[in-house]
């Protein structure tokens, strides 16, 4: 599995720049130390069913974003071919964030490679931003504070590499604050579900449910690499 190992702390946290020492939530902690909304929280994420083209993995999660938090890397397979990766950190205040607007929020950093003319059109940034609030809509899930940005690049490559053709990447990074339930838990299973339909909308795979023509996905990569 590829490693998403963008910042994840660059304006689409929603910390704003906050850094708590000693965030807790990994594995090696007492659960008794845990706050119970955080432990169902986490436990939701592990129960959530997922696309069979997702491959998913608990990491260690960020130290410096919040008292507590949970992190998960994802790559969208198929056979062989790696077509998507990304990150999606669980953040936990007790005692609430001015920027949150509650006590949880949700981080993530979706990645995958273009055709060099898809990455040239000029709404792509507009179309993955709304792939995101539509992943989580579809699903009828109550969020907040949303924040983030989505970036292209592309590589050329030159001297020993110009044979390579160029490549294309489009990276979204954003946060959201989930509505929180019953005993202060958000529905964390359900926004995970949401964010896997995001990250396969990002590796070109066709939607589960019926088609929307109003969404654009966009084709499989050229030349995905080897899982």
């Amino acid at each position: 599995m590829a490693a998403a190992q963008g910042r994840l702390s660059d304006g689409a946290d929603g910390t704003n720049g906050r850094a708590t020492e000693g965030a807790k939530g990994s594995p090696s902690e007492s659960a008794d130390a845990v706050p119970p909304p955080f432990r169902s929280a986490v436990e939701a994420l592990g129960a959530a069913r997922l696309r069979p083209q997702v491959e998913i993995e608990p990491v260690p999660p960020p130290r410096r974003l919040a008292p507590y938090a949970h992190a998960l890397e994802a790559s969208v397979v198929e056979g062989e071919d790696e077509l998507a990766d990304g990150r999606l950190v669980l953040l936990h205040d007790p005692a609430g964030h001015e920027g949150w607007h509650g006590t949880f929020r949700l981080v993530t950093l979706v990645r995958a490679e273009l055709e060099p003319e898809m990455a040239a059109d000029p709404l792509l940034p507009e179309v993955c931003w709304s792939w995101l609030t539509g992943a989580l809509g579809a699903r009828g899930l109550s969020y907040g504070e949303p924040s983030g940005t989505v970036t292209r690049a592309a590589s050329h490559y030159f001297g020993g590499l110009s044979q390579r053709p160029a490549a294309s990447q489009i990276e979204i990074r954003a946060s959201w604050s989930p509505r929180e339930g019953a005993l202060g838990v958000p529905d964390a299973a359900a926004h995970l579900a949401g964010w896997c339909d995001l990250l396969c909308q990002v590796a070109g795979l066709p939607p589960t449910g019926p088609a929307d023509g109003s969404v654009v996905t966009l084709p499989q990569r050229r030349g995905p690499q080897a899982h």
